[in-house]
């Protein structure tokens, strides 16, 4: 990939602002500024004086080019045109050429020598992720955004779709061409394709979002910076990825319908993209089902949320808390029958309860740890698992002493007859284990306090 050293940047070009910026936001500064925290999203300061708006621009807009050299000056005379009359912050709009092999880098520097705040980025590698990652990372503007060269998307919606990033609403926005109110015009065989996309999106990744493809996203730059090191892909992949690890790091992702013409001139590859775009959904698919992201590091360090508020006399999530619990306990009762049914194969009742309890009991303070009362990292994690054998010894006291009851009354029980007595005593335990562990286990306070390891 090209670095930022090599980029040959036509007149306008403002370099990244030092490191200083960082400061304050939990970051190291190095590598680990991409698992940091975050300040607080605020509403972006109003116009600037003049003298300041062409030197930090509170919006970029990146349009990735190869060979454009017929649609480029059109293209960016419209943008630049729309956004002098109807946006209210200073703006850039940012050139990035692809590699080409046509006239489009000299257009390029003509509108960046005639446009103000208008500038041009030379790649010497082809790829439309490659050159978003490029410019966003080098970009000083906290909004960051991009769109297709062809404008198939009506401007209208770009205010819009920037607006809840300026605001500090939300950390990234994109257009949708799918939604019930937007106004799309294209063929039956681009219309099936995108759809078919984006079902297969949802039926793998389960994305909540409706288009992945649209040329029309924007993002804030400091959401950007962490983000941006995860996603691998340097194609047409690369924002389809981007948006699947936001929406995994449960960030607010905003959507804008908007009004679509389909460029009947467009030289995008509907197979080959079609093909590299399945590669890329099994590769984000398997990292993220073997845990290969650190995505529980990015879960909530975007902005100020409430939930991390230390407020008195109010229950902390106990609703939540209980539906988590109840389907940990669920599933932990279904694996301990299943153990217990297996070890009583060659074991008695008391020593087959005994073994189910232990290996289910350690599955369920992990599983009640993490899911239902969002303690993360591996701090504490030994102590828990202790707390959580404790727990364990009471509901062992409960289950075999009801054993040892039904034994004593009936002498030898049928195997129906125990498994209905330790789904008894199991309901009466559970109710005791979510207490224990809710008040000692994994009290709130210490639950809301962030682990060491997550603001490193």
């Amino acid at each position: 990939m090209t670095t930022d050293s090599s980029l040959r940047s036509g007149p306008g070009t403002t370099g990244r602002r030092s490191s200083s910026r960082d400061g304050g936001d939990g970051g190291d500064g190095g590598d680990g500024r991409a698992h940091g925290r975050l300040p607080g999203r605020e509403h972006l300061p109003a116009r600037q004086p003049a003298a300041a708006a062409s030197a930090v621009p509170v919006l970029d807009v990146v349009v990735p080019v190869y060979n454009e050299e017929k649609d480029l000056h059109p293209c960016v005379v419209r943008l630049h045109g729309h956004l002098a009359r109807t946006f209210p912050y200073p703006f850039r709009i940012t050139v990035a050429d692809n590699a080409s092999t046509d006239s489009t880098p000299a257009v390029a520097a003509a509108l960046a020598a005639e446009l103000p705040g208008v500038r041009y980025v030379r790649l010497e590698e082809k790829g439309r992720g490659r050159a978003l990652r490029t410019v966003w990372s080098a970009s000083d503007a906290p909004v960051l955004a991009y769109m297709d060269v062809d404008l198939s998307t009506d401007l209208n919606a770009l205010l819009p779709l920037v607006a809840p990033l300026i605001s500090g609403h939300s950390d990234l926005a994109i257009g949708s061409r799918l939604a019930r109110s937007s106004r799309v015009v294209r063929g039956t065989k681009r219309e099936f394709i995108s759809r078919a996309y984006n079902l297969i999106l949802r039926s793998s990744l389960a994305a909540g979002f409706s288009d992945a493809q649209c040329g029309f996203k924007a993002i804030r730059r400091e959401v950007a910076e962490r983000l941006l090191p995860m996603v691998e892909d340097s194609g047409w992949f690369f924002d389809t990825e981007l948006l699947v690890l936001a929406e995994r790091a449960g960030l607010r992702i905003h959507e804008v319908p908007v009004d679509w013409i389909d460029d009947p001139d467009s030289t995008v590859h509907i197979v080959r993209t079609a093909t590299e775009d399945l590669k890329g959904v099994w590769r984000v698919g398997r990292a993220l089902a073997v845990g290969a992201l650190p995505l529980d590091r990015l879960a909530r360090p975007f902005g100020d949320d409430p939930r991390d508020r230390a407020l008195t006399g109010v229950e902390r999530g106990l609703a939540r808390q209980l539906i988590g619990f109840c389907a940990v306990g669920v599933l932990s009762t279904l694996f301990y029958l299943a153990l217990y049914s297996l070890f009583r194969l060659g074991a008695g009742p008391q020593v087959a309860n005994g073994g189910a309890l232990l290996v289910s009991a350690v599955a369920n303070t992990a599983a009640n740890r993490r899911l239902t009362f969002g303690v993360r990292g591996r701090s504490g994690a030994v102590r828990h698992q202790a707390q959580g054998l404790v727990v364990f010894a009471i509901g062992l006291a409960l289950t075999s002493g009801s054993l040892a009851a039904l034994g004593a009354a009936s002498g030898s029980p049928a195997h129906g007859t125990e498994l209905a007595v330790l789904i008894t005593a199991n309901l009466a335990a559970t109710v005791l284990r979510f207490l224990l562990l809710r008040a000692w286990v994994f009290p709130a306070r210490a639950c809301s306090e962030p682990d060491s390891e997550d603001v490193r």
